[in-house]
């Protein structure tokens, strides 16, 4: 079947189907057509499935290169596969008995590799984040206020806003990461013992891959006693690489950390993890139901698993995980981090030696901006969306520094060189002269 699926997505001749929203759409009704029937059709796997890969976004295509979506490998898709098939639920010890195991000894492992105590299993960044504000919330059960650089996430506001924070305050962040003489001088204004104060950074940012000063950030929190949140979804998998992972030196001094696993981790969607510095921070979401977790049961040694996450029904997305972990072992999850890091250098390197074009900065990780020189951001706008909707190239968006840029994310380890000069040479036919 795959190789079935991935003849269709290849006769395409691009990364996305051609025609844009509305032709995608009219295909997908096409073959969908009536999904209750009063009888079943046996073909209805075939048809539904061609359909929807004949329609996707194809990440191991090198020109699918908008977003952190990355080519998940097949050991973890294999693995993905078996936990559906198997089909355990980790909210009750008897639904799930080997793999509540195997997710403790996977997150014990990850949250060892951030410097941390613990870890829980969740949906991806967002979730993650929201987590991390609700541990910090239930550690100061008066209040705490957030503090987040202007090139944050959008999970993070949002969760302050869900969970009934005060209004965060918004850091500046003038070169794409938090400025540490701001939030200095935002935690000296808002300091006190009766503010508790949480401090969200960012390892990796989605537009454009930065750091944020972590070791400069985590000083200033440990002298103002404030909480150190680090949200590391994007920049997270740094850490299996010799070479690159001292740009997340710092990330240990953090009482939460953000992971993501369907990012820099090529996993099949989802794989996000919160560390925990204080395992203690955990208690508050410890739930009784006593259909799953009954106190005789649980003081008769079956282990108690509501207090692991925010949700009840939840698969076991750890299998993927661990198969990756011991199959590709730390060096070779490192090597696939280099090799997507180099990428991005080689690309840049095409871009700065390209006469019609302008490079934004070095990448830090793997995303890359550019655009065509002397364009307009009206121009870069329309030139995006003419590649997505004749399906041949798939690239990002951010606004930085007041300007529009195209984004490449570049998560594929078999894109090669050739590849980055096609996707240049796409982006100049496309621009208007």
């Amino acid at each position: 079947m795959l190789g079935a699926l991935d003849s269709g997505r290849r006769a395409r001749g691009g990364p996305l189907p051609a025609g844009g929203p509305d032709a995608v759409a009219a295909r997908v009704r096409a073959a969908a057509g009536d999904l209750l029937p009063d009888h079943g059709d046996p073909d209805a796997l075939r048809v539904l499935v061609h359909a929807l890969a004949e329609g996707a976004a194809d990440p191991a295509d090198p020109l699918c290169a908008a977003h952190l979506h990355c080519p998940p490998l097949a050991v973890a898709t294999a693995a993905d596969l078996a936990a559906s098939a198997l089909n355990p639920s980790l909210d009750s010890w008897d639904q799930a008995p080997a793999a509540s195991v195997l997710e403790t000894l996977v997150t014990h492992t990850l949250a060892r590799q951030a410097g941390l105590a613990d870890a829980l299993v969740t949906t991806g960044g967002t979730e993650s984040n929201h987590l991390a504000l609700l541990l910090a919330r239930e550690t100061h059960p008066g209040g705490i206020r957030l503090l987040y650089g202007a090139n944050a996430h959008h999970s993070l506001p949002r969760a302050a806003w869900l969970l009934g924070l005060p209004e965060p305050l918004i850091v500046p962040a003038p070169a794409g990461t938090l400025d540490p003489a701001a939030l200095h001088a935002a935690l000296t204004g808002l300091g006190g013992p009766r503010t508790p104060l949480l401090v969200a950074a960012t390892a990796g940012t989605t537009d454009a891959g930065l750091i944020d000063p972590l070791p400069e950030i985590a000083a200033l929190c440990a002298a103002h006693g404030a909480r150190l949140h680090i949200d590391a979804a994007h920049g997270g998998g740094l850490l299996f690489s010799d070479r690159h992972r001292h740009r997340l030196t710092g990330l240990d001094a953090a009482h939460t950390v953000t992971l993501d696993l369907h990012k820099l981790g090529w996993q099949p969607v989802a794989a996000g993890l919160l560390a925990v510095r204080d395992p203690a921070d955990l208690t508050a979401l410890h739930q009784h139901a006593d259909y799953l977790n009954a106190d005789d049961d649980t003081e008769a040694g079956l282990p108690d698993l509501l207090g692991r996450s925010l949700r009840t029904t939840r698969r076991p997305d750890i299998l993927k995980i661990a198969v990756t972990l011991k199959t590709l072992g730390r060096s070779g999850l490192g090597a696939l981090v280099d090799q997507v890091c180099a990428l991005a250098r080689t690309f840049a390197d095409l871009i700065e030696d390209h006469p019609r074009f302008e490079l934004h900065d070095r990448p830090t990780i793997s995303t890359v901006l550019f655009r065509p020189a002397h364009a307009t951001d009206d121009t870069v706008a329309a030139l995006r969306r003419g590649l997505l909707t004749d399906g041949r190239a798939v690239l990002g968006r951010a606004r930085l520094g007041g300007r529009l840029w195209l984004k490449a994310t570049l998560l594929n380890p078999r894109t090669r060189p050739a590849d980055l000069a096609t996707l240049l040479e796409l982006v100049e036919g496309t621009t208007p002269r």
